[in-house]
């Protein structure tokens, strides 16, 4: 019984430490002032649950817990440290009077320390590459395999970069904190990238077997309502926007085995209305105050395709106008390829097709495997079959992501 009882707590511990993680580690981090402090007394805190809460029980606020145990393993491990001696003594006296109370725990407070960190990470004394890095390691807790996988390098340059990042915030005294108004609009694009970000990696994972990672797209969103409600500009609206109308199409993205559907496969009836009308509110929103910016278009192009009853009915001439729009405002080759894909459904796929071709040509997305994925099947619905297995078979020795290669695989092998 009693081993029952421990695994059942191990389960229950590993679920939180899901959930609460990054926020606790948030939390010790304005309290201890160093990230990799802070993250050593967040494991050992963890530790300790595992090994203190089979015989105390689960507590009230486990949150709570975690960060008064994180606390103190972070002051015990800094008094440990002689040749730290300084940084202690002009430490502990701050630590000491931070109280986390389970009683006088504030939800509140939580999220701030989470906005906090996350702005902390977005300064702009670091460069983009880092703030995106340092930001999926330590706000969501990305692996450095998993990080490095994303930026295309390998894992130890990545480490490297992450580490520099957090020596720069320790060496230039960057303060923890959310900006006052002056500092937000140089601030909030860096910040607003990194949450979108971490919700495409939820959305349509880099790596791994299976094809989202809802962890991530729902903590990018919960980010994007805390950060709108902070501070609703047009594009915080935007982005907000964008995530909602992408995630409310989850349910219907793979089938009963985790195999990817295609947009114009996918179930509409599985949609989540509730996210389409929020996101499509605040679309509108953010399109009236006539001061948007990219993620607001991204998200109107969402909007066309969440009214849409079906995928023939498409509106592709409106989608086609916004990628314009979308193009003039952030002119990447990314952007130039999506573009390419909505002119092939309106004007057909030889047109579409030439676009792809000249995108590929200019060598701009020669590595991107959606780019190869896009001009096979436009020579598939052309009837260029050896065409289409070419970039098939290329897309598939780029595709990183396991339902991608196999829905890309069958694609391959039904053209005989």
């Amino acid at each position: 019984m009693a081993v029952l009882c421990r695994e059942r707590i191990k389960i229950r511990l590993g679920e939180i430490y899901r959930v609460e993680s990054r926020r606790v580690l948030a939390t010790l981090i304005r309290l201890l002032g160093d990230f990799d402090l802070a993250e050593e007394a967040l494991h050992e805190a963890f530790a300790a649950a595992l090994k203190q809460w089979p015989q105390e029980g689960i507590p009230d606020n486990p949150r709570a817990w975690l960060v008064s145990t994180g606390r103190f393993k972070g002051i015990d491990r800094l008094r440990s440290q002689t040749r730290q001696h300084a940084l202690t003594e002009a430490v502990t006296p701050q630590l000491a009077v931070e109280d986390v109370d389970p009683v006088d725990w504030a939800e509140d407070r939580v999220e701030d320390d989470h906005l906090r960190l996350i702005f902390t990470c977005c300064h702009p004394a670091l460069s983009a590459d880092a703030q995106v890095a340092l930001t999926l390691r330590e706000v969501c807790g990305l692996t450095t395999e998993e990080i490095a996988s994303a930026f295309l390098c390998s894992p130890s340059t990545l480490a490297q970069r992450i580490v520099r990042a957090k020596n720069k915030i320790r060496s230039a005294a960057i303060p923890y904190r959310i900006p006052g108004r002056r500092d937000f609009p140089e601030r909030l694009e860096g910040v607003l990238r990194v949450i979108y970000l971490v919700f495409n990696e939820g959305y349509s994972a880099t790596v791994g077997d299976t094809l989202t990672r809802p962890d991530l797209s729902g903590e990018a969103i919960r980010l994007g309502r805390l950060l709108n409600r902070l501070m609703p500009e047009p594009e915080v609206q935007g982005l907000l926007a964008l995530m909602l109308l992408n995630e409310s199409r989850r349910s219907a993205r793979t089938d009963a085995c985790g195999e990817l559907v295609l947009l114009e496969d996918q179930d509409r009836s599985l949609w989540d209305k509730k996210l389409i009308s929020e996101g499509t509110a605040l679309v509108q929103t953010a399109l009236h105050s006539r001061r948007f910016g990219p993620y607001t278009v991204q998200a109107a192009i969402a909007a066309v395709h969440a009214e849409a009853t079906s995928f023939i009915e498409t509106d592709w001439r409106e989608i086609v106008g916004l990628y314009d729009a979308l193009y003039q405002l952030t002119p990447s080759p990314v952007v130039a390829l999506n573009r390419a894909v909505a002119i092939a459904m309106r004007d057909g796929p030889e047109t579409g097709l030439q676009l792809v071709e000249q995108i590929l040509a200019s060598g701009q997305l020669g590595d991107y495997h959606l780019a190869h994925a896009a001009r096979a099947d436009l020579c598939r619905r052309l009837g260029k079959v050896e065409e289409a297995r070419v970039s098939y078979r290329r897309a598939l020795e780029l595709a990183r992501q396991e339902a991608e290669a196999r829905f890309l695989l069958g694609r391959l092998l039904s053209l005989g």
